[in-house]
């Protein structure tokens, strides 16, 4: 059986990489072997929440049967995800799995899929996430698993590289940062690269042609001290052009990857899914487009079904995407509720502007208190004046 490394920056269990497992396990013979190896999130209270949504996902969305397992002798195909990095090494170096690990990927045979957390311990040294971002310890490494050295690349792997979820603060690099990470390069060994995995993007290496491609909708990014290279989706090349550039090479081996006009669909991510239908949803009502507006709300909903396997906890998730749709419903309903007064009301919205701009406020203040009677509230925002029905 060919075998395949595939590291993913986060997304594993979203539609964002379906077709990426896809098209690895098209590979696999029938009834293969697929073991889920939930050692990176076992501590957690929904640990087997988590393992039966991942195991949903994979056998409705990619067509394999799951099974979830501490270790991954005879598999054909084996997984692993979101969780601790350090809560997975210790166990995996006590039991023998990161040995397992580094042996499947030498021996070129079977397909091994790590990702988020499980990603973060492919290279020769492993950023302790938690540690840092959560608990405040000072930045360093720990040993990683090192497959990437089994195929001689002598680097760290850091997935969620271009996360943005703190806003205000620096969470790329797997929400290290600019400075931190900064700092941690130079405690690496010498002659060591980092490479960067996007968030819904997947490094694909084919262990027997040795061909990479890199998929989703971001890129990965090689760096060294004094170079960065990004090799962004679309990207075919081959694993000694890879080398090449983590051992300071120059980009001009690896061909550019064919233009495209923007991610395709289903790498769209959940989270610009929620902002584009709260745009559009406004606008809808602003029309008024009551119809539109509704389908709106239909479509958030088939997207939340589509998503509700993922086990990763970002940003933009299902709960928020939930929380959304119940408050667009709510609105939908306000807004049919006075749209047949809207021709009626809006005009003399704009009357009352117009007096209030010629400094005639004892008859725009007038105007408003006739329309309270008539069971109008209007009440002045930043935004504007903004009209609601009296209970």
């Amino acid at each position: 059986m060919p075998g395949a490394l595939v590291l993913m920056g986060s997304g594993e269990t979203s539609p964002t990489m379906v077709e990426v497992h896809r098209a690895v396990a098209r590979g696999l013979r029938p009834g293969a072997h697929a073991v889920l190896l939930d050692t990176p999130y076992a501590f957690q209270e929904n640990a087997a929440d988590i393992s039966a949504r991942a195991r949903r996902y994979f056998a409705r969305s990619v067509g394999l049967e799951v099974e979830v397992a501490t270790g991954v002798t005879g598999a054909d195909w084996v997984f692993s995800g979101p969780g601790s990095p350090t809560y997975a090494l210790d166990r995996w170096a006590a039991s023998g799995v990161a040995g397992d690990l580094r042996a499947r990927v030498r021996s070129r045979q079977g397909v091994t899929v790590l990702a988020s957390a499980a990603a973060c311990t492919a290279g020769l040294a492993t950023v302790p996430v938690y540690e840092i971002y959560k608990v405040g310890a000072e930045p360093h490494w720990r040993e990683g698993v090192d497959l990437l050295e089994t195929l001689g690349l002598r680097a760290v792997l850091i997935p969620h590289y271009d996360n943005a979820e703190g806003g205000t603060h620096d969470t790329r690099y797997c929400y290290l940062g600019e400075r931190r990470l900064a700092r941690m390069e130079r405690e690496l060994p010498p002659d060591t690269a980092v490479l960067g995995l996007d968030e819904h993007t997947a490094l694909i290496v084919d262990l027997e042609s040795e061909e990479v491609r890199v998929a989703g909708r971001g890129g990965l990014t090689v760096r060294r001290p004094g170079s960065v290279t990004v090799l962004p989706a679309g990207t075919r090349t081959s694993l000694a052009a890879v080398r090449d550039l983590a051992e300071g090479g120059t980009p001009g081996a690896v061909p550019p990857p064919p233009d495209v006009a923007g991610p395709p669909e289903d790498a769209v991510t959940l989270e610009e899914t929620i902002r584009s239908c709260e745009e559009l949803f406004k606008a809808a009502v602003a029309g008024p487009d009551l119809v539109a507006a509704a389908q709106l709300v239909l479509g958030l909903e088939a997207e939340i079904v589509k998503w509700a396997a993922d086990t990763e906890e970002d940003s933009g998730g299902v709960d928020q995407a939930r929380e959304l749709m119940r408050l667009l419903i709510a609105r939908l309903g306000e807004a049919a509720a006075t749209a047949p007064l809207r021709p009626l009301v809006e005009p003399l919205l704009d009357l009352r502007a117009e007096l209030r701009g010629s400094g005639r406020y004892e008859t725009a203040d007038a105007l408003r208190a006739a329309m309270a009677r008539g069971g109008v509230l209007v009440e002045d925002t930043p935004d504007g004046p903004r009209w609601s029905l009296t209970p």
